[in-house]
This record gives structure tokens, sequence and C-alpha cells, in this order.
């Protein structure tokens, strides 16, 4: 199950309106407004006896579409902890949710199994999306948020959620993948909000099934997603699969196995769920910054990477630094240290972390951090001849493909920024607007372009010479789709190597403007580590 598949970051309590905590319910965006229960009644249920829930033609060919445009959209994607999981029974993945359609995606692409898949309403009712999420049998969820403000009625979401979890529950039973955001909406915050009971209960019934039909009980998964900068196009994103959380034969009660017997919902004991919650509640806040603010978070990453310097440590990659700054933050506060109930961690505070917080600081202002670091981390490096000779290949090898790129990318690209850059779902879905337009709209236009090249060639008689301009025309149209694919992997990498040269000048401008200031509080850091 993957809640708040495709949902942007909603803007928290703007109409006054809050959950039975007294806390601010998420304002709804347009679409998460407008409620079709005909449409949401209708949509194709989910299937069993085979090993993919949906329609395994579309389902396998929407796996391709992503893990094309994942593949332009992400500079690295990796993965640890799938080795410790036992596959052959369900896993209940739960993550922090700061990214929108970006958050499930990172899970599907990088988890073996095959997932049931459940999300926001309007993802079966928005038109085009709801073509491969029918086909997907993605089931619809109605949130607190929607039925507190009145867009159904209590009977109405007690029905459709019930059928719902029931039906995503017992695709967990029968072994296959899931994912949720207990958080349940996306937000801008830098440590996890309160965590909701969703998963919880979706597990143990879950649980239930999977008992009474002989077969492993599932577990629950904690994930940490780590994104570089979540908002930016060609970031790098971790996935790291935690130890996961047992659910015990004694945790089900026997009105839940009754009830699961005879096909249908009951609640799960609130002791049982309430104890899972706590059990992966300080799990799942360590797979995050749990920072109070993304400017902790900047500083916890400087003073990794000063730190690793001083020591004569590599950060190759996104995972080490992941790992390194979370080795800071613990240094500072010891796991344990948090209260269950506490939704805010305190302020981290040290010597090294305050002049850690002026470095980092300084470095944002100008697009820049710790990476940029020279190799004792008291300026910046320098771009070597190697790394701009690379950069200035890496955008000459897209000029060839220019061209192709303006014809089958042009208008998506546009579209995806300019709605990325203005919608009411907050920052964290400027990607996933990126990310949609590529997909979807790439289905309508290069069609279009395609068939307007292979005819306009077969009109012109250039296929002639072929003595069979027909066939000619046919494999030239197929032809036409991998090298549209070409041409936006291309744009990527050139995307990549602008970004070498602009660093580069970044750098050269802040030693220029502010040299001496920044080697002045990169001196105060290392005093204070080496105190």
């Amino acid at each position: 199950m993957v809640t708040g598949f495709g949902e942007g970051m909603t803007t928290i309590g703007e109409d006054g309106s809050v959950d039975h905590h007294g806390e601010a319910l998420p304002t709804l965006t347009k679409a998460s407004s407008k409620v079709r229960l005909d449409a949401l009644m209708s949509v194709p249920q989910p299937r069993w006896d085979r090993a993919i829930p949906g329609s395994p033609f579309w389902t396998k060919l929407a796996f391709v579409l992503l893990r094309i445009v994942a593949r332009g959209q992400f500079k690295s994607m990796t993965s640890e902890g799938l080795e410790g999981l036992d596959h052959d029974r369900g896993a209940m993945c739960c993550a922090w949710h700061v990214n929108a359609l970006m958050d499930p995606l990172t899970i599907l692409l990088t988890h073996p199994s095959h997932f049931v898949i459940g999300g926001r309403h309007d993802l079966v009712t928005r038109p085009i999306l709801s073509f491969w999420t029918r086909r997907m049998a993605v089931q619809p969820v109605v949130r607190k948020a929607e039925l507190l403000r009145g867009g159904f009625s209590q009977e109405e979401a007690q029905n459709l959620n019930g059928r719902t979890l029931l039906n995503l529950a017992r695709g967990i039973s029968y072994g296959h993948g899931s994912a949720l955001f207990p958080e349940g909406t996306a937000h801008d915050e830098a440590h996890p909000i309160r965590l909701r009971t969703g998963p919880m209960r979706t597990v143990l019934a879950a649980a239930a099934i999977a008992h009474v039909e002989g077969r492993p009980l599932p577990h629950l998964v904690p994930v940490g997603l780590h994104f570089r900068v979540r908002h930016h196009f060609r970031t790098d994103v971790h996935v790291e699969y935690s130890e996961p959380i047992a659910v015990e034969l004694d945790d089900i009660p026997e009105d839940l196995l009754a009830a699961v017997k005879q096909n249908d919902w009951s609640e799960p004991p609130s002791d049982a769920v309430t104890a899972l919650r706590d059990a992966l509640t300080p799990r799942l806040r360590r797979l995050t910054p749990d920072t109070v603010d993304w400017s902790e978070r900047r500083a916890l990453h400087v003073l990794a990477h000063v730190r690793a310097r001083r020591e004569v440590r590599a950060l190759p990659d996104w995972r080490s630094e992941v790992m390194a700054a979370r080795r800071e933050r613990d240094a500072l506060r010891p796991e344990g240290d948090r209260p269950l109930d506490a939704i805010v961690p305190e302020r981290l505070n040290s010597p090294a972390l305050d002049a850690a917080h002026a470095v980092a600081k300084r470095l944002e202002a100008h697009g820049l951090d710790g990476r940029d670091l020279n190799q004792d981390g008291r300026g910046l490096r320098r771009n070597s001849t190697i790394a701009v000779a690379g950069g200035i290949l890496r955008i000459a090898q897209f000029l060839p493909f220019l061209s192709v790129f303006l014809l089958s990318m042009g208008v998506q690209s546009t579209l995806g920024y300019v709605k990325g850059n203005s919608t009411d779902e907050g920052v964290d879905a400027r990607t996933t607007y990126h990310f949609v337009f590529a997909l979807f709209a790439s289905m309508i236009v290069w069609p279009l372009v395609a068939a307007g090249l292979a005819g306009g060639a077969y009109a012109t008689g250039a296929l002639d010479p072929s003595g069979m301009p027909e066939l000619a025309a046919v494999a030239l149209f197929v032809l036409c789709f991998p090298v549209f694919v070409l041409s936006g992997w291309s744009f990527a990498i050139a995307w990549d190597g602008w970004v070498v040269l602009r660093g580069g000048l970044r750098r050269a401008g802040l030693r220029g403007r502010q040299g001496v200031d920044l080697r002045n509080e990169l001196d105060a850091l290392h005093a204070a580590l080496a105190g």
C-alpha cells in the first residue's frame, strides 16, 4: 500500500480544522477536495491468485517507464538493507513523507516485491493518471482531512476505507510488498510529525489473514528516505531498509481472526496498534534527519565533512554522507533520549555544531555544501582541469540530441517546470510535476512526434530509396522512441556537466567576495573539533 502516492505537501491548518488530538489538519488541495464516490466504488479489485495484483501487462509496462524516467530524474539511487528482510512474507514498509510522489516511487523501484498499492482518493479519478492507477489496482483511501471537512459522510468513508484496508491487508498477507506513510500527509519539517495508526492497523489485519490461511505473518519495515535536496532535479537519493519489527500472534485477538474468516474488516485492538506505533516511532525517527529544521541538518552535514577531512576519511557518495551526519547527530543526542510524544526535537547544541551552522549558512547562500570544501577542510576546492574537461564533454555530447530533445521533451519539460513552480501542493511537489509530465505527457507527445516524423519522411519521398517505403516508415516510427529516451538521458548527463562547471564558478565567486570570512568560520570549526 502506498498512501500519499502522488500527494504533495499541504498547507497546515489554514481553515482552523483540527483532528482529535487538537492538531491542525492539512488544508486540502484542489485535487483532493474533489470527491467522486461512484468512481471510487467502481475501482477494479486486486487479484491475489497471481504475482501481480493489478494487470500484469500494464503493471510491467508502468515499471519500465518509471525506471526510464527515474534514471533521468535522479543522479543516483541507491538502497541497502534488503538482504536483511524475509521476502517470503509480506512487508509493510513505513517511511516519513517529505517528497510527494518521489517517496513511494523510490520504494517501489528498489524493493523486489510487487506492491499492493493504496493512495489518496483522487489518484483513481484524475485524468490520465487514473488510466494507470486503475490498471494497477490502486485502492482509494479517504483521509481524516477529507472526512472532517465534509467531503464524505462517515458511513461512506467507513465503507470505502474498510474495503480498501481489507484488500490491502489481504495483499500483504499473500506476501506482497507495501508502503505506507504514517504521518498521513507530506510535510516540510526536518523531523517526522505525529504518526497515525494506518500501517499498524493494516499489518495486524494482514497478520490475522495470514495466520488463518496458514502463511507466514508479515512484518513492519521502517524505511529511511534520504534525498540530498528533495526538490532539485538530478538529486541523489538513498533508500534504507531497517531491521523489521515482528508482528506477534499474541497481538491478534480472536474477534479479528473471526472477522477475516468472514472476509470482513474489524478494527484491531487499540493496545496492539499503539504498541506497534510506539515501536516504530523511535526507529523511524532515527532513519530521518530528526533535526529542528533543515538548517540544522545542513550544519550536521558540514560538520561530518570537516571531521572526515580532519581524519583523512572520504565521504565518496551520498550514503556515506548521510551516515556520517547521523553519527554526529547521535553523538549530540544519544538514542532513546527523545520521549515518544515529543514531536519537535530539542535543538542540538555544541561549540562545533554552532561553528558548523555559520559555515553551512554561508555555503547555502551561494548554492554550495560540504562537498565543496577542499582536502583539509579549511577552504574551498578548485575545479581540476579534468573536472572542467569532463563537464564540457558532458554538455557537448548533448548537442547532437538538442533538436530531438526539443521535439520530444520540450513541451513536457516546459509544462513540468511551470506547474512545479506554481502548484499549491508545496515545494516538495516540484520534482513530482517534473516526473509526472516527463512520464505521462510523453505518452501523448511521443507518438504524435514520431508519427509526424515518419509521415513527413514518407510524404516527401525520403524513404523511397529503401524500396519498401511503407515498412521503412513503420521502422522509423518505432526507432524514434529509443532515440527520444536517449535524448532525455543525454540532457540529464549534460545537466550534470553544467552543475560541475557552475559549482566551480560559485566557489570562485565566494572565494573572491567572502573567502576570508569563510576561512575564519572554518578555522573556528576546526578549533572547536580540536578542543
